[in-house]
């Protein structure tokens, strides 16, 4: 007996960024992937393991957008927090550019993001016909070279550099402001990338590090740079038991050399509030 399979179809054409003339093509079809919201993360079949890093090109296989996705949200995300970059905007833009991965120009650079040569490379690169024969495309030994270049690629040139006053999780607007820079010329760029992003809610990704640092800054909170004025009658054993602090502390938070104090004196004090 032939099982029936049902197949869900997503056609995604590379395209070339920074000044491409070559428009992609997205088509919408059923969506096949379980999504648990609360757990805030894309249920699919696997997360491929990255291969080690040993300097020879490897050539990755994925077998849809749910496993690229799994894949490489880490990484995106990882990026996110080093060059401001929404994790939303690079994974769509690598589902864009690379078909999911399986683009012809992905799997023999590693390129992820369409990137050319352009003036001043200087690593591998290999030929692919985009608005012309035989362009010159950067290559990378490993997928995790294309990720951190695209980070590079977007802070270092200043054409890009009006997306960084944008917040970070307005995907939105940066998307539009990716087309508006010129990373490519298809005029319907910035709505894939919108569309692809809500599809696949991959501004999740955005929202889990956007809370994480929030944490983190919450947390360096509860850490209070506070003045004390000394009064008269104020030693700095009764300063330090009402703030808390050995005198020890004290005393190597003002670099003094005794426990001497003086009226009107100014000094620091470091205190944690309660968790």
């Amino acid at each position: 007996m032939i099982r029936q399979i049902a197949l869900v179809v997503i056609t995604v054409v590379a395209l070339s960024s920074c000044g491409s003339k070559k428009q992609t093509t997205y088509k919408n079809s059923q969506n096949q992937f379980d999504r648990n919201t609360d757990a805030g993360m894309l249920s699919a079949p696997e997360i491929r393991a990255l291969p080690a890093d040993t300097g020879n090109f490897v050539q990755f296989q994925i077998a849809n957008t749910g496993e690229y996705i799994n894949t490489f949200a880490a990484i995106a995300q990882e990026e996110m927090r080093i060059y401001g970059i929404p994790a939303s905007i690079t994974l769509a833009q690598g589902i864009l550019e690379s078909g999911s991965g399986k683009g012809k120009l992905t799997l023999k650079t590693n390129n992820h993001f369409g990137i050319k040569c352009h003036v001043g490379w200087d690593g591998d690169f290999d030929f692919h016909d985009d608005d012309t024969q035989g362009e010159c495309f950067r290559k990378y030994n490993h997928p995790l070279h294309s990720f951190r270049d695209h980070s590079i690629f977007l802070t270092s040139r200043s054409r890009y550099a009006f997306l960084f006053n944008y917040r970070k999780g307005d995907y939105k607007k940066w998307a539009h402001g990716l087309q508006k820079a010129g990373y490519a010329t298809d005029r319907k760029y910035s709505q894939k990338l919108i569309s692809i992003i809500e599809r696949y809610r991959l501004n999740m990704y955005d929202r889990e590090v956007l809370r994480n640092q929030t944490h983190r800054k919450q947390k360096r909170k509860k850490h209070i740079q506070l003045a004390h004025v000394v009064q008269k009658g104020d030693t700095l054993y009764a300063i330090s038991k009402r703030y808390a602090l050995s005198v020890e502390a004290l005393m190597k938070l003002n670099k003094l050399n005794d426990t001497n104090i003086m009226v009107g004196q100014i000094l620091k004090i470091r205190t944690e509030q309660p968790r």
